[in-house]
């Protein structure tokens, strides 16, 4: 692989989500922001949207970790599950032993108990739902009527939703206004632009080892890379992962040290959700189509 070419100790760009390689930009640092403050105001439902591939597990991840002594977490990284199963998942999060056949009003007591012995001992317990746009309808509601458990001054219960669009929809019917109304604050994951692009690129770089030592000019990606890099990803960080690491693998097989825009092209001709966009945007620009005409023509034919 490339990573003595490059003098790299690990692969920068993996899919993993691997919070060593966290990069505080300012759309994450906004987000945690807003997490931070819903959960010391003790509100219900909190809520963070962005599309696949925005970084929401790796910002769910970073969530727990500053959690991790503050509060009693139940990480449910599967939603799909049935208000039993649900129940019995929140059950083994807060290490309560029960049977598998124990009746679900005696479980949701159990449950709600320790809430409230948490509670004494001055731990908040906190629900963190990744990809929670899966979660079906009765289980929502289910999820719903824990937090109605709560004092005079504050909820005993929390619960923060990473989830796609999709659940934006969803909270739109009127069956679900009453989980909707209880969601005071939200935030939405942004794609990445051009500046965030090119620290990301660094920081991640860096992370893997990467030094400036045989590189002219110190930067391993050329500005014109990064520009192509943004317009085949769409400023999404798992597909400029995918393309970044398909550009150094092609550097690599040239013998290059440096990767340009001919490299990300290439990549993002070998990368299916984006090749198809660029094979169109290419056929477009050969056509001589602009401005307004252009973008129609984008946003009708292209997914």
């Amino acid at each position: 692989m490339y990573l003595y070419h490059f003098g790299l100790s690990e692969l920068p760009f993996n899919l993993t989500p691997d919070t060593d390689f966290y990069c505080e930009l300012p759309v994450y640092r906004d987000a945690m922001n807003v997490l931070r403050v819903a959960i010391e105001s003790g509100e219900g439902f909190v809520k963070v949207i962005g599309e696949v591939g925005t970084g929401k597990t790796m910002l769910c991840r970073m969530l727990l970790n500053y959690l991790e002594k503050r509060a009693q977490c139940a990480y449910l990284p599967n939603p799909y599950l049935s208000p039993n199963e649900l129940r019995l998942a929140l059950a083994s999060e807060l290490s309560i032993r029960v049977a598998r056949t124990i009746d679900q009003y005696q479980l949701t007591e159990k449950i709600n108990r320790k809430i409230l012995k948490l509670h004494e001992k001055g731990k908040p317990v906190i629900v963190i739902v990744d990809e929670a746009q899966a979660l079906p309808k009765e289980t929502l509601e289910a999820l719903r009527l824990f937090t109605n458990l709560e004092t005079e001054k504050k909820k005993l219960l929390q619960v923060v939703l990473f989830a796609q669009p999709e659940l934006d929809a969803r909270l739109a019917q009127p069956d679900l206004r009453q989980l909707r109304q209880r969601i005071s604050f939200s935030t939405n994951l942004r794609p990445l632009d051009l500046t965030s692009i090119q620290v990301y690129l660094s920081h991640r770089l860096k992370a893997a080892g990467f030094t400036t030592e045989r590189i002219p000019g110190g930067e391993l990606f050329t500005k014109s890379a990064i520009k192509v890099l943004l317009r085949n990803s769409r400023g999404i960080p798992r597909l400029v992962n995918v393309l970044a690491h398909k550009s150094l693998m092609l550097a690599y097989g040239h013998g290059k040290f440096i990767i340009e825009a001919a490299d990300v092209r290439a990549a993002a001709r070998d990368t299916d959700d984006v090749s198809f966009k660029s094979w169109w945007l290419g056929l477009l620009i050969a056509l001589g189509l602009s401005g307004s005409l252009y973008g129609v023509v984008l946003s009708g034919w292209l997914p």
